[in-house]
């Protein structure tokens, strides 16, 4: 007998079927937030299959294995109980370290503390365990919501987050030295500005909401949810289990 008649089959990789709503996390690091704000935004490839040659966030598609990977602090209430509203299952954790993957993944930043892995840590963040940190996702404020309409090449489901990057980003704010390529023109750009760049337009809606609260820390009272279900458009707001009437701003 051979040694191939007792091999066992290889285990194939999961298809991901990317013209279904795919969560995602898309991260909005401000700085100089109380006097000169300014967002870090990047420009897409001409060849993207999604928004090619546009300036965008850093963000992207949760991952199956997201659900998997320890967090040294999650996501914090109201944030929390509005990104389960309208949503099947709790993707609170998923999205949270998705959201500090695709931040280091994209810009070479990193949200997290000090810290050694439990464990071999996964391919995918091997060169973040590297830098002596472990991710935390305490720091990111839920903002807006909204689902990319039918008709594109990818839909996504995507949060969009606030995170104060002078206080919570453990990295030089200027090193992008260790991001991958899929964002060029990496670049701090005053907030005021940024609308003359080409932009989605999700990106320009999120932007004038963010502009009217840069200086504000606080999560919002509620968050703009554009959700665009089949061929039906609907604008709502999340709210979570916190009344607003219990917080000022």
């Amino acid at each position: 007998m051979t040694s191939a008649d007792n091999s066992a089959p290889m285990a194939q990789p999961i298809a991901i079927d990317k013209s279904k709503v795919r969560n995602a996390a898309t991260v909005i690091a401000l700085r100089d937030r109380a006097t000169a704000p300014k967002v870090l935004m990047g420009q897409r490839g001409a060849s993207a299959v999604f928004m090619p040659n546009k300036f965008v966030f850093p963000g992207g598609a949760v991952d199956v294995e997201d659900a998997d990977i320890p967090l040294v602090g999650s996501i914090p209430d109201p944030c929390a109980s509005r990104l389960v509203e309208d949503c099947d299952g709790d993707v609170v954790h998923a999205l949270g370290v998705a959201a500090v993957r695709e931040l280091w993944e994209e810009t070479g930043l990193i949200l997290g503390q000090r810290g050694e892995w439990a464990g071999t840590p996964p391919a995918d963040w091997e060169t973040f365990a590297a830098t002596g940190h472990v991710p935390d996702a305490s720091a990111l404020r839920f903002v807006f919501r909204a689902i990319t309409p039918p008709g594109r090449p990818r839909r996504f489901d995507a949060r969009f987050f606030v995170v104060d990057a002078d206080q919570d980003v453990a990295s030089d704010l200027d090193d992008f030295d260790a991001a991958c390529d899929e964002l060029s023109a990496l670049q701090w750009i005053p907030l005021e500005e940024a609308r003359s760049f080409d932009l989605p337009f999700i990106t320009e809606v999120v932007l004038a909401e963010v502009q009217q609260r840069a200086a504000d820390p606080r999560p919002p009272l509620s968050v703009p949810f554009f959700a665009n279900d089949g061929e039906s458009r609907a604008f709502r707001r999340l709210r979570g289990l916190v009344n607003a009437e219990t917080r000022g701003g």
